[in-house]
């Protein structure tokens, strides 16, 4: 990433302030663009992603500050075209938009939750509002999941993900929601099936964030996909395994199965560390040799066992090689870097414990010291 980059810039600035401000003064006499402009870029520098959202939909209750059923006409018609049914996928639309859909969740979250559902259906087909529906499932789920089944079988698939993507227990800086795990389930049970990766890769996503808390219903929903045959068996490996992704790293023996990967296959291991150790910075050489059965496959992953101040460890899974054995062997050769210059995870010299995992087994392991 270039030098200097600032996501909430580009996406909130000026230019885009200037172009929402055009759309409403475009159907609206009476709304002072010049005004709305000047108030939002009075605070919009001093403050971060999410408060720019927030605070763009404060500034527009200021100039709306009529009930919501009185301001519905403007909002309606000052929305641009919805995005491309057509495209498949990464058509995330304009985010200058989202604060919209806070401005309808300040106004209509209390008393006008039906209307208020409606302008969300309209507003998720130019940028998603998976943020804006999560008050609505706290308050009022039952009305929220109800018209999501409706959603599920939207022609636009922007309306059809948020009944997915909105839905998500562990949805990235979103709201927390008070629904049960398997609330949603009957949605997904839709979903599943659709033909757009959008909406698929949310579906994967969704079970992902559910497997956290219940591995198994993830598994048991997941293989009650496969057997129902409602997706093209490509698209359903792909969900299988974007979705069982966090269940592999942890080695479940269920997870692993459902990908073809048999956890008790006879598949052994030998390591060979370049050297006994490595200084922080360095990178740690090693390679891998897999034995057994003709044409077994095998995935394979490494454990690093790293020390924590205090003597503690914490370990981390790296992804390695998916394969089959070639005349009932494999090589793998890897180079991991021990980066020293890392904001997240300071390294700690000491004694680290390496393993080799096949199908989420451990079949070998190594010791190496890291020096400072």
């Amino acid at each position: 990433m270039a030098s200097g980059f600032s996501l909430k810039d580009q996406l909130f600035n000026l230019e885009k302030t200037r172009y929402l401000a055009g759309l409403f003064a475009a159907v609206d006499p009476e709304f002072d663009a010049r005004r709305f402009e000047a108030q939002v870029m009075e605070r919009l520098p001093e403050l971060e992603l999410k408060q720019r959202i927030q605070w763009i939909a404060e500034v527009l209750d200021g100039h709306y500050s009529a009930p919501l059923p009185d301001v519905v006409p403007v909002l309606r018609a000052a929305l641009p075209p919805p995005l491309n049914p057509g495209r498949r996928d990464d058509d995330f639309g304009d985010f200058i938009f989202a604060p919209l859909g806070e401005f309808v969740v300040a106004k209509g979250l209390e008393d006008h939750p039906d209307l208020s559902l409606d302008l969300l259906e309209q507003l998720t087909q130019r940028f998603s509002m998976e943020y804006a529906i999560r008050p609505f499932l706290n308050r009022w789920p039952d009305l929220t999941l109800a018209r999501m089944q409706d959603w599920a079988e939207h022609e636009h698939y922007h309306v059809r993900r948020l009944a997915s993507e909105g839905t998500r227990p562990r949805l990235p800086w979103g709201l927390g929601i008070t629904l049960d795990l398997r609330a949603p389930l009957p949605l997904l049970d839709r979903l599943h099936r659709d033909p757009t990766r959008f909406v698929t890769r949310s579906v994967a996503n969704h079970l992902n964030d559910i497997a956290k808390k219940d591995a198994d219903l993830v598994v048991e929903t997941l293989r009650r996909w496969r057997d129902a045959g409602q997706q093209a068996q490509k698209e359903m490996d792909w969900i299988t395994a974007h979705a069982c992704r966090g269940l592999v790293k942890a080695g479940h023996a269920g997870a692993l199965g459902l990908l073809g990967y048999d956890p008790e296959a006879p598949v052994t291991a030998q390591i060979t560390l370049d050297a006994a150790s490595v200084p922080i910075g360095g990178a740690l050489s090693f390679s891998v040799d897999l034995f057994g059965a003709e044409d077994q496959p095998v995935l394979v992953d490494y454990r690093l066992h790293f020390q924590r101040p205090g003597g503690k460890l914490s370990a981390k899974v790296f992804k390695l090689k998916q394969a089959r054995l070639k005349n009932g062997r494999l090589t793998l050769v890897k180079r991991h870097r021990m980066k020293g210059d890392a904001t997240t995870f300071t390294l700690v010299p000491g004694a680290h414990r390496f393993e080799v995992l096949v199908n989420g087994t451990v079949r070998a392991e190594a010791v190496f010291d890291l020096t400072g």
